[in-house]
């Protein structure tokens, strides 16, 4: 079976400029399977967890008195599972009419939804530069090679879609099904969901968490065979970052399809049992709040000392289903969770005048080679909008390599044509800024194949390719050199890395790591290794670094508390905090060249810098800090700087802004990016420069103020830079914010399709209920129901029933907290209202249902921060 192929773009906003999409027509009918519906809720109890203190038998109690009180109730429900250690309740099957009900029960402290979690897709490319160029960018290789170190002694999980045993990486013959499991390298796992569960069939768990060799829309299998290699690969020609690390495998998917969050929350729970040191996760459910019970777990796992790395999610602008501010999806979110950002891989160089231009390989074509020199021509320079798209006379390219822009026709038409008229291969250039992965695969089964090889470069690069070209004879020389920025995109954010910050404005992303074109292992029936692109490659990078860094630093692993001034034997500095203080943030991916930072608040404190992390004796707490809303003045952050060295050190204090983005304005599509702005905050220091004393401590305060000139509701963010004087590491602590009053930003959407609707279901359609209203017999399906959208995350939703005058409640249909968005701009939520509220049976009668949404960080005493939407009449009107 083939490996799937699948076209995509690294894209990035052009500096200054802003993006708008159109509003959706008005509808007044949308399927119902557009709906984001869910029978399935976590159901969390007051008591604290295990892994908080408090004990199994405690817990036990009080999930016993829960049942009972629910019974006594008469709430009907169907339990599928139950937690104790990272998270104190239940997940439950539960109709919508029964939902108010079981919240209100004795015990309970709220209802989440259980999220379907789609299974990564991550992107399919057509070659790569090897791993080592991704351990290069990182540092690994430094740590392997001049260190001597493997993560060695150092148990990673890997909660994902299973491991190929059988592959000669992990151990294993080479031969399907003849290696056993557990074995040396794989030494733990299970398999909670079996080969045929989609996400909404019954899991058939077993002991073995085998990967599948599935391809095609919505296939898992092979996914966590390459996060496996990319953690601890050692053998078949591949060396991932830690190549000592023993494995477990907890497969939560099954070959196609989805899983669910309480799926993940059970696999953590095991991990924590099998005794693993570092957990990754590259799944998310993207937009969602740290509250998330996956992120609470993730997050208590942390606090027991396992290392969390979590993938931050695929929904930049270039990514495969873009979104926009706060996309960070949980666990990544959770407080002590290490949530990952993608950087591009190094890049396969062609020169030309001795220059080197990294280029991205186009699918469908022959591979560049690795030597050998051609002349270059051009079909038309940097003005031309419709280059190489006619058809070229016979022979007026042979045997040159030809530079050709992006724009007007696909990109096979281009090289088709170029193809046809003698060239010995394509240098494609982009039309805007970033880096482009084009596909020249025929567009039919009829149409012929691309013969010469076609590869991909940046506006920039054409462009000075172009000037050379115009001035006279110019020859390419192929190599087999890797190169990065400011040679290519290479160690530049990934065009599909998601954008933070956290709904509640915490900081997030953490740290970034190469993700973006990473050759790793595959299950054997589909090659035994691929080239794929993701966050999802990122996290495992994170883990595979932990394990190095645990393997130097044992103690790295604790500590998930600031260094309290005075004591004796002070507590070890945490993983985060060695990794953020030292990682090393890039330029904007939108236009490196300009010199600006990228946003912090997309690639978190930057590249992970393994070995500087482990050699660092100097650190500073926090290892980042939110700034809040600007309306609330200023930002003043206390920061300790601790220095373990025997010897002071003298830190200069300094700040580095990133570029902002937004505004994530009230009413436009909450799914776009607004516009990249240079509006940098201003920071002033209590002390500069700050003495630290030999085996002690430091503070020093950061004033940070947000740019007036700034539109509100934007995102900004930067870098609290500590550069030595002397000796010592420098350090760096990441920020970021909102500029203005982030309770202006709307969370209940009125615009798209005029929601929210009072609606009736007929067959798969919902049909929109005029402004007087609708009469419903309350039988045979014949009930309201209740649609809108989320536009933003919402603190707390409230969905209340008055009379017909709107003055007197009759009582709440649902009242949920922490909801996430939408995931799509035309998706909604919807449920059914079968008569009842808190307050009992409502009788015949005309009825308005009014929908609350407080925002993110709001006031629920303030009318301005909550969305208030009243729907039309509804008359229940039983026989």
């Amino acid at each position: 079976m083939p490996v799937s192929k699948v076209a995509h773009t690294r894209m990035a906003l052009a500096v200054l400029v802003a993006l708008t999409s159109g509003t959706p027509a008005l509808a007044q009918s949308v399927p119902a399977d557009a709906a984001e519906n869910s029978r399935l809720w976590f159901v969390e109890l007051t008591g604290k967890t295990v892994a908080d203190g408090n004990t199994q038998t405690s817990v036990r109690a009080e999930q016993s008195k829960f049942l009972a009180a629910a019974q006594a109730a008469g709430v009907q429900f169907v339990q599928r599972r139950n937690f104790e250690t990272l998270f104190n309740g239940f997940s439950v099957e539960v109709s919508p009419d029964q939902r108010l009900k079981l919240a209100k029960v004795t015990g309970v402290r709220a209802l989440y939804p259980v999220e379907v979690i789609q299974a990564p897709q991550p992107v399919v490319e057509p070659s790569s530069p090897d791993l080592v160029a991704a351990l290069n960018l990182s540092g690994a290789a430094t740590a392997q090679n001049v260190l001597g170190l493997t993560g060695a002694g150092v148990k990673v999980g890997i909660i994902d879609s299973g491991i190929e045993v059988d592959h000669p990486a992990f151990g294993g013959t080479g031969a399907l099904g003849t290696t056993p499991f557990p074995n040396a390298r794989i030494y733990a796992g299970y398999d909670f969901v079996g080969d045929a569960f989609d996400g909404s069939n019954a899991p058939v768990p077993d002991g073995d968490p085998r990967d599948c060799a599935a391809t095609g829309a919505n296939a898992s299998g092979g996914h966590g065979t390459h996060v496996a290699g990319i953690v601890g690969a050692n053998g078949g020609g591949i060396k991932g970052v830690a190549p000592g690390a023993q494995l477990a495998a907890y497969r939560v998917f099954g070959c196609f399809g989805s899983t669910t969050a309480d799926i993940m929350i059970a696999a953590m729970e095991r991990a924590l049992l099998d005794g693993v040191n570092v957990i990754n996760m590259s799944i998310g459910s993207r937009a969602q709040w740290p509250q998330y019970p996956t992120a609470q777990a993730a997050s208590r796992l942390a606090k027991k000392g396992v290392v969390m790395a979590n993938s931050i999610g695929n929904n930049g602008p270039g990514g495969s289903a873009p979104d926009a501010l706060f996309a960070a999806g949980a666990p990544g979110l959770g407080e002590h969770v290490i949530g990952t950002a993608s950087f591009d891989n190094a890049q396969r160089a062609f020169t030309v005048a001795g220059t080197p231009y990294g280029f991205n390989q186009a699918t469908g074509s022959p591979t560049a080679p690795s030597s050998g020199s051609s002349p270059m021509s051009r079909t038309g320079d940097t003005t031309v909008a419709n280059d190489g798209c006619n058809a070229l006379p016979a022979g007026s390219l042979a045997g040159t390599v030809v530079l050709i822009r992006r724009g007007t026709c696909g990109f096979y038409n281009k090289a088709f044509n170029a193809q046809n008229a003698g060239a010995a291969g394509v240098v494609l250039y982009n039309n805007a800024a970033g880096a482009i992965n084009p596909t020249v695969a025929p567009p039919t089964g009829a149409d012929p194949p691309i013969t010469i090889p076609v590869v991909a470069i940046t506006a920039a690069q054409g462009a000075t390719l172009n000037g050379l070209i115009a001035a006279g004879p110019t020859q390419l020389t192929w190599t087999g050199n890797y190169v990065g920025f400011p040679f290519g995109t290479g160690g530049l954010i990934s065009g599909f890395s998601s954008f933070g910050l956290g709904a509640d404005l915490s900081f997030k992303p953490d740290i970034g790591a190469p993700g973006g074109g990473i050759v790793s292992t595959y299950p054997l029936l589909l090659g035994g290794s691929a080239t794929l692109s993701g966050t999802s490659m990122s996290s495992p990078h994170i883990a595979g670094a932990a394990a190095l860094i645990l393997q130097a630093v044992p103690t790295a692993a604790l500590g998930n508390s600031s260094p309290v001034v005075g004591r004796t034997a002070p507590p070890p500095i945490n993983m985060i905090t060695r990794m953020m203080n030292t990682a090393k943030p890039k330029n904007w991916s939108g236009n490196p060249g300009l010199g600006f930072l990228d946003h912090s608040f997309r690639q978190g404190a930057g590249m992970v810098d393994i070995v500087a992390a482990i050699q660092s004796q100097q650190f500073v707490v926090p290892n980042k800090f939110s700034t809040g809303e600007s309306q609330a003045g200023p930002k003043v952050q206390k920061l300790t700087i601790r220095n373990d060295a025997a010897t002071p050190v003298t830190y200069t204090m300094g700040h580095v802004s990133g570029v902002q983005a937004g505004p994530n304005a009230a009413g436009a599509t909450a799914w776009t990016l607004s516009g990249v702005f240079d509006a940098p905050a201003t920071v002033s220091f209590s002390a500069n420069p700050v003495v630290v004393p030999a085996k002690g401590t430091a503070t020093v305060t950061a004033t940070v103020t947000a740019n007036a000139a700034l539109p509100d509701r934007s995102l900004y963010g930067g870098y609290i830079t500590l550069t030595p004087q002397g000796a010592g590491m420098p350090l760096q602590v990441p920020y970021g914010g909102l500029k203005g009053d982030y309770q202006t930003t709307e969370v209940l959407r009125a615009g798209a399709n005029g929601f929210p609707w009072l609606a009736t279901l007929t067959g798969t359609t919902f049909s929109k209920c005029p402004a007087g209203g609708c009469s419903y017999t309350m039988a045979g399906g014949n009930v309201p129901w209740v649609l809108f959208q989320l536009a933003h995350q919402a603190q707390r939703l409230t969905v209340e029933v008055f009379d017909s005058t709107g003055t007197q409640s009759r009582g709440l249909i649902s009242d949920d907290t922490f909801l996430g968005r939408n995931t799509t701009p035309s998706g909604f939520f919807s449920f059914s209202w079968n008569g009842d509220t808190s307050m009992g049976t409502q009788p015949n009668g005309t009825y308005l249902i009014r929908i609350a949404a407080l925002k993110p960080l709001g006031d629920p005493a303030n009318p301005a921060h909550l969305d208030v939407r009243t729907l039309p009449p509804v008359t229940l009107a039983r026989p």
